[in-house]
């Protein structure tokens, strides 16, 4: 379970889910696509057909505020796009 962070569920997610059955999470930097396939099939229960990675680096941040000029750094992450074979899916609210 420390491969996987979290998935990813927002609008543009659930378009590639419903179109070409692709499911995203946020995974941790180490994993490589073998890890992270066998983490998705062992905790869901579904066979992956593919596994693409991207790395995403921390951005510098800053605005001017009342208190002051402030700048910082968004965190980086890995992002892995999972596709899943036909007719399997992942129902991430089942749980609610």
């Amino acid at each position: 379970m420390d491969i996987l962070i979290r998935p990813i569920v927002t609008e543009k997610m659930e378009r590639l889910t419903s179109k070409v059955n692709q499911y995203g999470f946020i995974v941790d930097k180490k994993a490589n696509k073998l890890q992270i396939k066998k983490a998705i099939e062992d905790l869901y229960g579904v066979t992956v057909d593919s596994v693409n990675t991207i790395r995403y680096a921390g951005k510098l941040k800053s605005r001017y505020t009342k208190a002051g000029f402030l700048s910082g750094r968004t965190n980086s992450f890995k992002k892995a796009l999972v596709t899943l074979k036909n007719g399997e899916k992942i129902d991430f609210y089942s749980n609610i």
